[in-house]
């Protein structure tokens, strides 16, 4: 009996509903049971089941993404920003960043107006912020595609008032052609002993004129003169039987133009010392070359917009004279 007291004693601290009705062997199975199933409780997770940590990273990760979803930015440890922001960096226009001189020139334009051609080049005589002879360039942004070859525009045109720059013209081409080049007013003529100053890099002229029986020749200095623009091309009159033809229209004023890969034209129709009259007619004669090479696939608009500066002028906006 004393040890079925123990017993019973035993099952009344682990809580089992047991009683003295219960036998012995009752009560020890009880007991068993019950201590089985507390050794198991107290033993660690096993593989695969999160541990108190890991719930604890996840709980506060979560809380984060919430805070920074809802845009609480306070700090969580109680400890106040001690940090001072200084004040804001106060930001110039572009006009604020110009020098004096573009800014007094500036003033002449009025914002937003978009000029007639002969207006436009009469301020830009006016609107020249430099002490030397300024070039008037036209810029024409067009709603062509230059990938497509036949959007690719590229053409020449005589200038009736000449570029005002000093071009030197250099002709490669037979011993036959050399008299009637020089008369023409070429600057370097030769053969052979031209290749050789091209072997040694010597670029000492602004357009090169060449013979289409001479352009093979050629083909080994291209990647010397195709990216400088020197390289002769049908298409800009610079591969010509008529060698002397070709350097007189060169030194006359004769230009190449062409889109580049932002579908923008640039050309120089002039300095400032030629006047608003001399400049139009320059204009009017690029304007008319370029409206001549209008692709008939175009199914948008040609020009989209026109605007006319001086070197380190201010850009002025003039009216499409292309449609």
């Amino acid at each position: 009996m004393a040890k079925k007291a123990e017993l019973l004693e035993k099952a009344a601290e682990l809580k089992l509903e047991v009683s003295e009705k219960n036998t012995i062997a009752e009560i020890e199975e009880a007991i068993a049971g019950a201590e089985k199933h507390e050794v198991k409780e107290a033993a660690p997770a096993k593989a695969g089941k999160r541990s108190e940590k890991s719930i604890r990273e996840a709980e506060e990760k979560a809380d984060k993404e919430a805070r920074k979803e809802a845009g609480d930015t306070t700090s969580q440890t109680g400890e106040e920003e001690t940090r001072k922001k200084g004040p804001a960096p106060k930001v110039r226009s572009r006009l604020e960043r110009r020098g004096k001189s573009y800014r007094k020139v500036h003033e002449l334009l009025e914002a937003g107006k978009v000029y007639p051609l002969a207006e436009a080049l009469e301020l830009a005589t006016k609107t020249n912020p430099t002490k030397f002879d300024a070039s008037v360039e036209i810029h024409v942004r067009l709603g062509v595609d230059p990938r497509q070859a036949d959007q690719n525009i590229r053409s020449t045109v005589v200038l009736p008032n000449g570029s005002g720059k000093s071009v030197r013209v250099a002709v490669f081409a037979p011993e036959s052609d050399h008299e009637a080049a020089k008369k023409a007013g070429a600057d370097v003529v030769g053969d052979e002993t031209f290749l050789k100053q091209l072997d040694k890099e010597e670029l000492n002229f602004d357009v090169l004129v060449a013979t289409p029986q001479y352009m093979p020749k050629l083909g080994k200095y291209a990647r010397l003169l195709g990216p400088r623009g020197l390289m002769p091309n049908p298409k800009s009159g610079t591969v010509a039987t008529d060698v002397a033809k070709a350097v007189t229209e060169a030194k006359a004023g004769k230009v190449e133009y062409r889109v580049d890969k932002q579908a923008i034209v640039h050309l120089s129709v002039g300095k400032v010392s030629f006047g608003a009259a001399k400049l139009e007619q320059n204009a009017r004669a690029f304007f008319d070359s370029l409206q001549a090479q209008k692709p008939t696939s175009l199914k948008t608009s040609y020009v989209k917009s026109t605007s006319i500066t001086t070197t380190m002028g201010p850009g002025i906006k003039v009216e499409n004279v292309v449609s």
